[in-house]
């Protein structure tokens, strides 16, 4: 068994099958690990979400802000933007189970034994293993229950800026949601700060890519969600998958377990 990681996805199904075709990839034999957003944007947004539900227990799924996005669409009572590719999944007759299904999915994953972890924006130094874990299984638990509906309207939003372990309900789900799935530059105190979606270049004064900052463990990350740096991070630790393949980039999987990168231009 080979397990293989990949980018953003965000509805760039045929792309994926070139990739995927690149190392022969078979959900009876390997795994793939999809660091969120397979969904929005992209020409194929149904078709990858169901071939994505289609893998079992062959496919490791975190969830990115767009995927979350197309929940809030439609749980929260929002209204999609101009530039969704939603419509399809929201009008298809297995709506519901793909819906259902997506909700089951983790904000973050852990292997210990690869020491080893996957959420779409990254971890922040702030928190050890443990307590990224734990507060991942908090919003988790939330989106799954029955306070999802109030979670999904009230998801939106930049307020709290940082995390304090005194926060309670939608100010403490959100951000946390924000710190694993919109999470760009941070200051050293863990405060976010979420408009600024460029390069490492732009971080505005007081604030530094999260992956600079120093963690204390020698964890591995792999993230998506930031097409502006290619996948650069300057560090073999932080693995960056999201190439920008929706915007005429690159679709970017790695094997687990030799560390190769493979790339569908797209």
């Amino acid at each position: 068994m080979t397990d293989y990681a990949i980018g953003d996805i965000q509805g760039c199904y045929d792309r994926l099958q070139d990739v995927l075709a690149k190392v022969g990839f078979s959900p009876s034999r390997d795994r793939l690990w999809v660091a969120g957003d397979l969904i929005n944007r992209g020409p194929s947004s149904l078709k990858t979400l169901r071939y994505i539900e289609s893998l079992g227990d062959s496919a490791v799924v975190v969830l990115g802000n767009h995927d979350l996005h197309l929940l809030a669409v439609a749980f929260g009572g929002h209204e999609p933007k101009r530039k969704d590719t939603l419509k399809g999944i929201l009008k298809a007759p297995d709506r519901d189970k793909l819906l259902g299904w997506l909700r089951q999915q983790n904000l973050c994953v852990h292997d210990p034994e690869r020491n080893l972890i996957m959420a779409h924006a990254g971890v922040p130094h702030i928190w050890t293993v443990e307590q990224a874990l734990a507060s991942a299984r908090e919003v988790e638990e939330v989106i799954r229950g029955e306070h999802a509906k109030e979670y999904f309207a009230l998801m939106y939003g930049n307020i709290p800026e940082g995390w304090d372990a005194s926060l309670t309900g939608m100010d403490r789900w959100r951000v946390i949601t924000n710190y694993f799935t919109r999470m760009r530059f941070i200051a050293q105190d863990g405060r976010l700060e979420l408009t600024a979606k460029e390069s490492v270049g732009s971080a505005p004064e007081g604030y530094a890519p999260w992956f600079e900052f120093p963690r204390p463990d020698d964890l591995r990350v792999i993230f998506g969600h930031w097409a502006a740096i290619e996948g650069e991070t300057g560090k073999d630790r932080f693995i960056g998958l999201d190439t920008g393949c929706v915007w005429g980039g690159a679709l970017t999987m790695m094997n687990l377990d030799t560390g190769e990168k493979i790339h569908c231009d797209c």
